[in-house]
């Protein structure tokens, strides 16, 4: 049985930028995921995304195979991947589709995805008591490690003891932004569900560490700097055997 759960609603267009980030901080310390409004990607432009999609994931898993998942690109059959290695599961309940840059050449991405995430970046800074400019003066911006992930849950299936992750920094939802969304375990739904997420990681030579703003004597950091590419590298490895 599907629980509502309600989500915040941020608007990335607010001249507040103090009250937005303090916003997102309450959301992510509430909920761990928010709606943004007003991101300046265009309307159109999502529904022919979605559009292609329930295409692709519509095929027979025969076509979709031949596009298997090679080099952090194409298609993830359903159960290949797991987020959570701890967990007992034979995978996570979806299917997915990857575009990344992590194997060569860099990927070009519409402006409009780049700006929002961008600009929500330095509202998260902000929400962490940080410069707003932090992330762009580390470095995170040289040459970011974008990638996308066309993402199709189907509903009902043998998911019993799953925690369904969704580790997303800007997601594309078809919903009418009521403010709630319809959930079990993590955002994993009752019902078919089909996601796009925009991954905006740092460039691949962008030490991954603890912020200051995060930690004291009381709360050490509990993990040891890394580089951007070598987290993404491993996270990858274990989760899909690349």
């Amino acid at each position: 049985m599907c629980d509502a759960l309600q989500l915040p609603i941020v608007d990335l267009s607010s001249p507040d930028r103090f009250s937005t980030a303090n916003s997102i901080r309450q959301a992510c310390i509430d909920h761990g995921f928010f709606y943004l409004v007003n991101h300046g990607v265009d309307e159109e432009l999502v529904n022919k995304v979605f559009e292609q999609i329930s295409k692709f994931f519509s095929l027979p898993i025969e076509e979709k195979m031949k596009v298997i998942i090679k080099n952090y690109n194409g298609y993830s059959p359903l159960f290949a991947g797991k987020l959570d290695t701890t967990l007992s599961t034979k995978g996570d309940s979806k299917e997915g589709f990857y575009v990344s840059q992590l194997a060569g050449d860099l990927n070009q991405w519409p402006l409009e995805g780049m700006s929002a995430g961008t600009k929500l970046l330095s509202l998260i800074a902000l929400s962490l008591k940080l410069d707003e400019d932090f992330f762009e003066k580390v470095g995170a911006f040289n040459e970011p490690l974008a990638s996308l992930g066309l993402l199709h849950y189907p509903g009902e299936v043998d998911s019993s003891n799953e925690e369904i992750y969704a580790n997303i920094f800007f997601t594309l939802v078809k919903a009418d932004l009521s403010g709630e969304i319809r959930a079990t375990a993590g955002l994993g739904g009752c019902a078919k569900q089909e996601w796009v997420a925009f991954f905006l990681n740092p460039s691949k030579d962008c030490n991954v560490e603890c912020l200051e703003s995060c930690c004291s004597e009381d709360c050490p950091r509990r993990f040891p700097p890394i580089k951007a590419l070598d987290y993404l590298e491993e996270r990858l490895r274990l989760t899909y055997g690349l």
